[in-house]
This record gives C-alpha cells, structure tokens and sequence, in this order.
C-alpha cells in the first residue's frame, strides 16, 4: 500500500488539478469560442457537476454511511441505488466535469490534458484503495455491484 492512498482528500486533488490548468492554459495554443456557445457549455457543465456531487452525497446520507473519501472502512452500507446505478464514483466523476467546465472556460487546449491525469491520480490513490476495502466490507455484493456497474461513466 502506497503511502499516499487514502491520504489527501480527493477535492485537495481536484484543486491542485485546477491550480496546474490555470498554469498551464498560457503555455499552448489557445482556441476561440464565441461567448455565446463558451458560457452556456461552461454552465451546462458545471451544472453537470454539481448534480452528480449532491445525489451522490444524498444517497450516501440517505443509506446514513460515511462520505469521508479518507476513511473507506468506516462504510456501513452498499449504496447501489440513484446515481449510483450509473456510476460507482458520482461524487468523482462531477469533479471530472467541474475541471471540464474550467478548461472550457480557460479556452486552451493544454488544461483538457490535466483531466486524464486527474483521472489516473484519483484512480490509484483514492478509487482502488477504495474497492479494496470494500470488496473487504461488502463482499460477494460488491463484486456483483462493480460488475454492473462502471467506475467512472
């Protein structure tokens, strides 16, 4: 086990992935998109976003489990229902388009490179060490779950 899985919260991650797209944004090409199409596709897609986080949050609050990223042992149940009959990860994957929205918004090629990266880092670090505790926790119900099931969409 790597000494950083489960380890930094995974909306420190999303930040530091924002951070590095702002940073990155004036070091290659740019791409132009007229106002009118760039701030409804930036809205669309924050909104996008934030509905995965929240019916991901209130399913968890409504099964009354954990929704510390940190501490995946502390799961008290399954939560296969609502959003998560789409994907195993809701709150994970409104973050993705959270940082979507934002290299929209800073109209340069280089921040959608950031997006994979992200994906890859939230992956090894928070996501596997996740399933592993709870293919732990839950079992035979879980293999079930994640055979159905997608980590990100």
């Amino acid at each position: 086990m790597s000494a950083f899985e489960n380890r930094i919260p995974p909306p420190i991650i999303g930040i530091l992935a924002a951070v590095l797209m702002w940073g990155v944004s004036s070091l290659g090409p740019s791409f132009s998109l007229a106002a009118q199409f760039r701030w409804p596709l930036v809205a669309v897609l924050v909104l996008i976003g934030i509905s995965f986080d929240v019916l991901g949050i209130l399913a968890f609050r409504k099964s009354r489990t954990t929704v510390n990223p940190l501490k995946p042992e502390n799961a008290s149940s399954l939560v296969v229902d609502g959003v998560y009959r789409i994907t195993r990860n809701p709150m994970y994957v409104g973050m993705g388009f959270l940082l979507l929205a934002w290299a929209v918004h800073l109209s340069a090629w280089l921040p959608f490179a950031v997006i994979p990266l992200f994906v890859l880092i939230l992956s090894r670090f928070q996501i596997v060490p996740e399933e592993r505790m709870l293919r732990r926790i839950f079992g035979e119900d879980y293999e079930h779950y994640t055979a159905r099931v997608r980590r990100w969409l």
